[in-house]
């Protein structure tokens, strides 16, 4: 036997002997991915589409997940950010699950359009919490971050300089309290982002009421139930883990939350990525355990295909960490839900 023909003989052996992938633990958060106020959101572009055909216009990204707008604008929605940019049409046209200042839809209004609030109820519940406050003659303090949909449309709920923006510790530090900001230091409250850090919260929280003692905060806080969910669930696994995922877009504040909170609960490797392309493989090739999870306004289908991209370099073994159980359901805007319930009667 030559040199040659053992040379090939070995390449054929090796060639035919599939190399052994290296063993990946999965911890998948449990809740994660879309909640009822996203749900709605989505489903009320969709019915609309079904019920009035495209286009349908959308202000603003109806919840922040470009996946999710990209497949919308494929069936006929077309997403504006201003109003000035829809023509004169008798098509619905939809506020965002954010929510809007109240000049939107008087505009709306004024020039007749068929407006459907998909404003999720938990920052409609932030809204009226606002508007309660001003009706009892207090001045408003909001914990939120600054040029953020949800912040702008509560800022708009109310007269100019009714409400006081806060972004951090110090900013409460900062304000005034001779009446050029602060009016009346006994006559105070605050509301609250639905989308941020609970634990940031809870700090921003107790440095009010440190420096404003008789500030008056809501019967029940503003933080959205899967805000608080998504969280305690990276709380959990973050610790425990060489590297975690949370899928979702980079605007959207929960998603971005969901990663600050990896990091500080000790996790050494968080990234935010959309989908699977945007994984830096480079850094997640020598980890042996991962946690995933999702932020509220990204769908299952980019969870799956990020696992399916790990499975493809991996061997898997997948755990699923639950905290909490969701049932929360939000019906659909008013304008939607007779149409719906005949539908659901004529099926019957």
């Amino acid at each position: 036997m030559t040199a040659a023909t053992e040379t090939s003989m070995a390449e054929t052996a090796i060639a035919g002997t599939a190399v052994a992938k290296p063993k990946l633990r999965i911890f998948l958060c449990a809740p994660r991915g879309f909640c009822a106020g996203v749900v709605r959101a989505i489903d009320a572009v969709e019915q609309a589409l079904r019920l009035y055909g495209a286009p349908v216009y959308v202000r603003h990204e109806i919840v922040h997940n470009k996946y999710v707008v990209e497949g919308l604008k494929a069936k006929g929605a077309v997403f504006v950010e201003e109003l000035d940019e829809v023509p004169d049409t008798d098509k619905p046209v939809i506020f965002s699950a954010h929510g809007v200042p109240k000049s939107i839809p008087a505009e709306a209004e004024r020039r007749n359009f068929l407006a459907i609030d998909a404003t999720c109820p938990l920052v409609t519940k932030v809204h009226r919490e606002a508007q309660s406050h001003f009706k009892r003659g207090r001045q408003i303090l909001l914990v939120g971050h600054a040029g953020h949909p949800e912040v702008v449309g509560t800022l708009g709920q109310l007269p100019p300089g009714s409400i006081l923006l806060v972004q951090t510790p110090e900013d409460i530090d900062a304000l005034k309290a001779d009446g050029s900001q602060v009016r009346d230091e006994a006559n105070l409250a605050y509301v609250t982002q639905t989308t941020l850090s609970v634990d940031d919260t809870r700090q921003m929280v107790e440095r009010l009421h440190q420096r404003f003692p008789a500030i008056v905060g809501p019967q029940k806080e503003d933080i959205c139930y899967a805000t608080t969910n998504r969280q305690e669930a990276v709380k959990r696994i973050a610790p425990v883990v060489d590297a975690l995922i949370v899928v979702g877009s980079s605007n959207s504040s929960n998603s971005q939350r969901l990663k600050e909170v990896a990091e500080r609960s000790g996790c050494p490797l968080a990234r935010l990525v959309l989908r699977a392309d945007d994984v830096e493989w480079a850094l997640f090739k020598d980890i042996t355990s991962l946690g995933i999870t999702a932020g509220a306004s990204a769908p299952e289908v980019l969870v799956e295909e990020i696992l399916d991209a790990f499975a493809e370099r991996f061997e898997l073994a997948i755990e699923i960490v639950s905290t909490a159980d969701e049932s929360v359901f939000f019906p659909l805007p008013r304008e939607l839900r007779p149409v719906v319930g005949a539908e659901s009667v004529a099926v019957a």
